[in-house]
This record gives C-alpha cells, sequence and structure tokens, in this order.
C-alpha cells in the first residue's frame, strides 16, 4: 500500500471514540466522507459527509478516484459490508481498511459463542428462506435484520415452520451507549418498531431441519410427476459430486429436484426447463429450500439455449438426450467436466451405450422395487428401470 487514496473505515455504536489513531487520521484528511446518515453522524462529519445514494451505487466513492476519500461502513467493512463490494472494482494499492469489530463478533461475544462454529447470515434484504439449510437442532445462528419489525416477522417465520421452541436473542446498537440484550422464545417474541439495525441470535429446537445427504424425499419438493425420484437421485448426486462454488447444468430440468441438492452443498445451478409451469415449480423449489440465489431457472429448449449459459462443471441431462443434444453439450464444455445423463427408453439406452464405448466412463442399469400389496400379502413392484451414464470429458 504505497500511497492509497480510499480508507475504508470500519464505525462501531462507540463512534468517534472508538476509531483508532491512523483511521480518525485519515477522516481529518480526507476530502470526501462517504456513508451512511448513522455513521456520519456517529462521527460528527454530518454536516460534510455524502449520504449513500439510494438505491445503492458505488460509482460516486469510484468517481473520487485519485484524491483523498474516506468510506464510513459498520464494523467489519468486508463481512457483508461494503469494502468487498469496493475492493473488486480497484486495484490493489488504491484502499486500504481499517476494520472494527463486526456485529457478528460483537454478539457472539455477548452470547459466550465460539464465533467460528456460528452460521452468520445478512437478512436484511434477503428472504428468511436463506436459513432453511441451517435450521437443525444444536445448530448457533447470528443474523441481521433490518430493524424490530423484520425481528417480529422473523420468529413469526420460525414459529409457523414449527421452530416456535427455539431460544432468541435481540441485540441492538452493540458496543455503544445504547446497546440493549433480550432473551425470549420465537413463539413470545414482541417486536419493538422502535429498534434499528437488531442482531437476531437463534438456537433453533423444534423441528427437523434438511437432511445433507443425497437423496432427499420427493415429497419436499413441487412437481407434478417430473421428478427424479429419490433412489435415483442420490445415485445421480454421487456421480455428479457436487463441490463448493462449482455450476451445474440441470437440462430439462422437471421440478429441479437435482438444482436444489447439487445447491444445497454450496454449488450454483442454472436449471434449464421448456415448459412455464414446470419451471414455475422449480424456482417454487429453489424459493422454499432458501435457495433462489444459487439456482439460475432458465426457460428454454436444449441446446438452442445453452449457447447463452455461463460454462458448467457438471452436466445433468435427466431425460430427452438424443445425439444432437449431447454433441450440443460435449462441444461447448471445457475438459474436465463431469457429465451425467439418464435413459429409460430403449433408444437413449442404446445411445448410452454407443457413447460409453467412445468416450469411457461408466455405465449401469439401475432396476428398483418397492414392497406393495398384493391381495392379503405383499409382493415386489417393480419401476421402470433407469440406464446411467457418467464421465469425464
Amino acid at each position: 500500500m504505497t500511497d492509497p487514496w480510499l480508507i475504508i473505515i470500519g464505525v462501531g455504536e462507540d463512534g468517534l471514540g472508538g476509531l483508532s489513531e491512523a483511521s480518525r487520521k485519515a477522516l481529518a484528511e480526507a476530502e470526501t466522507v462517504f456513508g451512511g446518515e448513522r455513521h456520519l453522524a456517529l462521527v460528527g462529519v454530518a454536516e460534510r459527509g455524502h449520504p449513500w445514494p439510494v438505491p445503492f451505487d458505488a460509482n460516486c466513492v469510484l468517481s473520487c478516484r485519485g484524491r483523498p476519500t474516506a468510506v464510513l461502513a459498520s464494523g467489519d467493512p468486508f463481512w457483508h459490508g461494503v469494502g468487498g463490494t469496493l475492493a473488486e472494482k480497484l486495484h490493489a494499492g488504491e484502499w486500504i481498511a481499517h476494520s472494527a469489530p463486526s456485529t457478528f463478533s460483537l454478539a457472539a461475544a455477548r452470547l459466550g459463542w465460539r464465533l467460528e462454529s456460528i452460521v452468520c447470515l445478512g437478512l436484511h434484504a434477503a428472504p428468511f428462506e436463506r436459513l432453511v439449510p441451517h435450521l437443525v437442532c444444536g445448530a448457533r445462528i447470528i443474523c441481521l435484520v433490518r430493524d424490530g419489525k423484520a425481528g417480529g416477522d422473523l420468529a413469526a417465520w420460525l414459529t409457523e415452520r414449527g421452530w416456535g421452541a427455539s431460544p432468541l436473542w435481540t441485540l441492538s446498537a452493540l458496543g455503544g451507549p445504547r446497546e440493549c440484550v433480550r432473551q425470549l422464545r420465537a413463539d413470545s417474541y414482541t417486536a419493538e418498531p422502535g429498534e434499528s439495525l437488531v442482531t437476531i441470535a437463534l438456537e433453533p429446537r423444534g423441528s427437523k431441519g434438511v437432511a445433507r445427504s443425497s437423496g432427499l424425499s420427493d415429497d419436499l419438493f413441487v412437481h407434478d410427476g417430473q421428478i427424479t425420484k429419490r433412489p435415483v437421485r442420490a445415485l445421480a448426486l454421487s456421480a455428479l459430486s457436487p463441490l463448493p462454488g462449482e455450476r451445474l447444468w440441470d437440462i430439462g430440468a422437471g421440478s429441479g429436484s437435482i438444482s436444489v441438492e447439487w445447491a444445497l452443498g454450496e454449488g450454483s445451478a442454472i436449471a434449464v426447463e421448456a415448459r412455464q409451469d414446470r419451471a414455475a415449480n422449480i424456482r417454487r423449489n429453489a424459493a422454499a429450500f432458501g435457495l433462489a440465489h444459487r439456482i439460475t431457472v432458465v426457460e428454454g429448449t436444449a441446446p438452442e439455449i445453452l449457447s447463452s449459459l455461463e460454462t458448467p462443471d457438471a452436466v445433468f441431462i435427466g431425460g430427452g438426450l438424443n445425439v444432437t443434444l449431447f454433441d450440443a453439450v460435449w462441444s461447448r464444455v471445457a475438459a474436465g467436466t463431469r457429465l451425467v445423463a439418464h435413459g429409460v427408453t430403449l433408444e437413449t439406452e442404446a445411445l448410452l451405450a454407443d457413447l460409453h464405448q467412445r468416450h469411457g466412463g461408466e455405465l449401469m442399469r439401475v432396476e428398483i422395487a418397492h414392497a406393495g400389496p398384493l391381495g392379503r400379502y405383499r409382493s415386489w413392484e417393480p419401476v421402470r428401470p433407469v440406464v446411467q451414464w457418467s464421465a469425464i470429458k
């Protein structure tokens, strides 16, 4: 950092008194100071400061490039803050940061929780469904919400889903003279409309959470019968081998169940579906699991739609595979991409056998039967066999 023009300063509820000497010096020397109205007031620069535009736009800071500029942010600017947004637009050496303790750190310190074992979420503008993958008995969660009303809405949302017995803490103005911490149960929470920038800490108790193993119950998904059933889905996901940060193409996604389980592994998915009603089901399932930010639904027909999509790390084709579709996918993806395709017709089975012979990989035929009634007895009821081909380009 030879001569950075931008100083990003973390501010706590203790305002100017809590800033380091370096932060105070940068603030005094800055020609322009940006921040929220609350931040500007806390450090006493409301008159010469510039509140963030609404809607938020970082370009106002970039317009000051080369001149001494300061940005004020809550606590740690790089944890659910503006720091990361700005750093992505700058070159190394243009900026330096002076961080304060984050709200998560302060909340964990008040409660005596190990920060490294806590799920930390920002729910200012995100749906409460983002909590769904993390709601499991024994977990500890800290999340940021807009205000006391939003905290009440969150408590009601938890109660409606069977988590009303969960201990819940509201923490506001942490680190300042107005600090307040309250403990209660989710089903007895009463919102205080005057509260702002409330932190909610939660120990989930009640319902059973979403399992992390492959092959979730079919009943968890909205579908019209077009769904990769649980046992076959588990086999498909095993072959797809999801990894955090990777992207999946789910072609002919149906209900989106493969995309959902892939995204539960911290990856992203592009679900391609030709039918509008099924695309709507995919969106509903993604939202219900709190994964709408990880699953992109594209309405269109493959292979025509594929040219506009970002390159994947893995591809799943649950049905409708033909030579044209395979050639389009195979030519579009990079070396090392994993591909898994299923077939239930004799024609698709023959194609998969040919692809296996030409490209290698693994070919298997899965036959499953479920126990069902047969008069006064029980018998096996077979389902249609599925042929799975998996390969790496």
